[in-house]
């Protein structure tokens, strides 16, 4: 191949290093009314009454809106108004909305507003959210409008139950002979993308409504705002540029609906609404938080034998997507290990906290955190050397998954060649543990990965190829540039098909859903798989036209011809053929007659086979395939002072083929840097109210320029036969079990098991005194 397999330039590196590139809040439109969100300072209040008078009267405002008139609106569940009706249930949820003419109107009307509220009793964690005798936070939820793959439990808190029951759990506790059991939580906490989430929308005066989003699911809000306020789908155009980072955050819709709202307001006039870093952190959608408790055995040889979960997932406010996201953890609950009997439930819970979406890795990192860390306490009771542990309980072709779905190579890769690479990097028989003195260890801890993906069995994929005058091509595709480089690989494959130079491929990064055939969502690694599948079949389609039209050309069977080198030309003689330019737009003949028109390549792409999860027992294929990995943090801790300084992350993982290396290598690399501040930074905090005492970024403290390790990424090849060019998704997986390395390599220097996150000193200091 001359294309995959090579590290070639971003198709949007240009833009973005001259700072040429737009995004949402960049747009130059004419004069936008701007709009200024009025949260709520309560974690759990009733609204007893709002004073919108002195607002309405302020300078430059043309409307105060508030909640009463709105819609139930939720992808899964329809529990959450856009703008808060009687009560509120988080803090930093939407109370009112001011539409000025400039933002500093906005704001100062925005202070105005005098709200009264009774505060109500904070549910502040989903054990809490389980009793019996908490508030309960939704009690319509038997009447809320739901999708069939979500199972509430109404008179509860539970938004979603997901049941895995695969083999028989009794029989699996009989054979074991070693039994663990432990317990992990840690708190919500922020994606923390580079831009904060913006959108703009106005209203023609034909009906039709246009919005400007910066957002992963451009499709998806065009489908709910017909399907919440009643307007005709195609009535509603979506335009998003480059999104300057997303990590699953910008999946949910949530902006939108209120710049929808806003424009209504104002006689359908452009509005913009731009979150703040304080807003983005604290009024839109959060990294998940979780409560588990996972119990493992097996027998003195180490073969795992059963698997008992509990997760309960800390879903905030509304349900959103963390229904689906308790729904990806039960499907692989296990992690990448072969085991017979595994009993899990896992439940979504409602909680006062701001409302979790899909967090970069979609619910794998967390529950990879609790079983992996379950794991290394089960090799340090057998007295076994954890990486040999988890290789010989590997998942393997011929195993099952916890959704009864039987693999093969294509479907799994190989982890048992990701542990022994990963072994070697991390020099693992030089020793896990080293004493360096002066109250100085080195240690390293390890974990395994593996990830589906939970999308809609429906979901699809289209791309378009156009041909331009001299043989060049455009790529369209509805897969959103959030900073994967996923319209450079697409640009890949299509030149790579049709055998011509990349410098020839163009691609459109914006995406306007009335011109850009439909990619499902730009989440869950699939844009390569599901774009790419659409691109080749285009790219077929556009050969089959370059074909036949030569075939006319040169008066010679279809079957006879063959391309590259950017020419048509006959297989057994290739002297004889055309370029690509000559028959991009037709053919025209010297006396001046033409056949034939522009070459227009279509394609799109579904995954087969792919079924629902049986709400009883679990069983189903939710996704195409599995990706697998093994990871290494080394560490090195200060025991006097329990501070610890990161020197090295490793990430193997079994990547079907690399399409790109060098960023193949980013991409995991940045995941591996996000995944080490989740386990060692990130959490939000909350007071005994609800409210988050650090939505900025310099008490929030992600990690720091100068305070990441070495990065050493590795790949394994075994072909995804059903993907392109073989190659696997990689946006995720870097990330997913990096805070179980970081939690084993602490655990084993600090001398206790250490089952919270962040790992912040204070917490191993409190854990090695005993203290919580």
């Amino acid at each position: 191949m001359e294309i995959i397999g090579k590290s070639v330039i971003r198709k949007d590196a240009w833009e973005k290093v001259t700072g040429q590139a737009k995004y949402t809040s960049d747009l130059q439109q004419a004069n936008p009314l701007h709009v200024q969100k009025v949260i709520s300072p309560y974690g759990h209040a009733l609204i007893k009454k709002i004073d919108v008078s002195k607002a309405k009267k302020a300078p430059g405002v043309r409307a105060v809106i508030t909640g009463g008139n709105l819609p139930l609106t939720g992808e899964e569940i329809r529990d959450r108004y856009p703008i808060a009706h009687d009560r509120v249930r988080y803090h930093g949820e939407v109370v009112a909305l001011v539409v000025a003419d400039t933002l500093k109107h906005a704001k100062f009307a925005a202070n105005l507003i005098e709200i009264t509220y009774e505060a109500l009793p904070v549910i502040q964690s989903p054990t809490e959210a389980l009793n019996p005798d908490a508030p309960l936070l939704h009690a319509q939820l038997g009447q809320y409008i739901k999708i069939g793959e979500v199972n509430p439990v109404p008179g509860t808190n539970i938004a979603n139950r997901s049941k895995i029951r695969k083999g028989d759990k009794e029989k699996g506790w009989k054979e074991s002979e070693v039994i663990v059991e432990e317990s992990f939580s840690f708190r919500p906490s922020d994606h923390a993308a580079m831009e904060t989430r913006c959108a703009l929308g106005c209203i023609g005066k034909g009906g039709k409504i246009e919005i400007t989003s910066s957002s992963q699911a451009p499709f998806m809000i065009k489908r709910l705002i017909s399907d919440y306020f009643g307007v005709d789908v195609g009535d509603v155009v979506v335009h998003t540029p480059l999104v300057g980072g997303a990590y699953g955050g910008k999946a949910s819709v949530q902006l939108e609906l209120l710049a929808y709202i806003a424009s209504k307001a104002v006689g359908g006039r452009l509005v913009k609404v731009q979150n703040s870093r304080e807003e983005d952190m604290l009024t839109s959608p959060c990294h998940v938080g979780l409560e588990a408790t996972v119990k493992l055995g097996c027998t003195k040889e180490g073969i795992l034998k059963v698997a008992e979960l509990l997760y309960l997932w800390d879903g905030g406010a509304y349900s959103d997507k963390a229904t689906d996201l308790s729904r990806a953890g039960a499907v692989d609950c296990t992690g990448p290990y072969h085991i017979e009997n595994v009993w899990c439930d896992s439940l979504c819970m409602y909680t006062n906290r701001p409302y979790a979406s899909p967090y970069r890795g979609f619910a794998h990192s967390e529950v990879m955190f609790v079983f992996e860390r379950t794991m290394d306490c089960l090799a340090n009771k057998l007295g076994m050397d954890p990486l040999e542990l988890r290789y010989k309980n590997s998942i393997l072709p011929g195993h099952t998954t916890p959704t009864q779905v039987r693999l093969n190579s294509s479907m799994v890769g190989n982890l048992p060649v990701c542990i022994d690479r990963l072994k070697e990097i991390m020099q693992w028989n030089q020793g896990q543990k080293i004493e360096l003195g002066a109250h100085k260890i080195i240690a390293k801890g390890i974990a395994c990965i593996w990830k589906t993906s939970t999308i809609d069995t429906n979901a699809s994929s289209g791309v378009i190829l156009t041909f331009n005058p001299d043989g060049s091509v455009n790529v369209i595709s509805g897969v959103v540039e959030i900073g994967t480089g996923t319209k450079t690989t697409l640009a890949q494959i299509v030149a790579e098909k049709l055998k011509m130079d990349i410098e020839k491929v163009y691609v459109q990064m914006e995406v306007n859903t009335q011109s850009t055939p439909e990619h499902w969502k730009t989440v869950a690694s699939r844009g390569t798989y599901m774009a790419g599948r659409a691109a080749l079949k285009a790219a077929d389609d556009a050969i089959s036209q370059l074909k036949e039209l030569a075939s006319c050309v040169i008066k010679a069977p279809v079957e006879d011809f063959e391309i590259g080198g950017e020419r048509v030309y006959l297989r057994d003689e290739p002297t004889i053929g055309l370029p690509y330019k000559d028959l991009a737009y037709g053919y025209v003949y010297p006396n001046g007659n033409a056949i034939g028109g522009q070459i227009i390549g279509r394609g799109h792409f579904i995954p087969r086979h792919m079924t629902r999860i049986n709400d009883e027992t679990g069983t189903g294929k939710p996704g195409p395939e599995w990706t697998v990995g093994a990871m290494g943090v080394e560490v090195e801790f200060d025991t006097r002072e329990y501070t610890y300084k990161i020197i090295k992350a490793v990430s193997v993982i079994d990547a079907g083929k690399v399409l790109n290396p060098k960023a193949a290598k980013g991409q995991v690399m940045g995941a591996m840097s996000m995944g080490l501040a989740f386990g060692g930074r990130e959490t939000f905090y909350f007071d005994d109210i609800g409210r988050v005492v650090n939505p900025q970024l310099r008490t929030y403290r992600p990690l720091r320029y100068g305070e990441n390790p070495e990065y050493i990424c590795a790949f394994v090849e075994t072909p995804q036969l059903d993907a392109p060019y073989g190659g696997r998704g990689l946006g995720e997986h870097g990330l997913i079990g990096m805070p179980a390395a970081l939690a084993n390599s602490l655990s084993l220097a600090a001398g206790v098991p250490l089952n919270q996150l962040p790992l912040i000193p204070e917490l191993i200091w409190k854990s090695v005194k005993g203290e919580r």
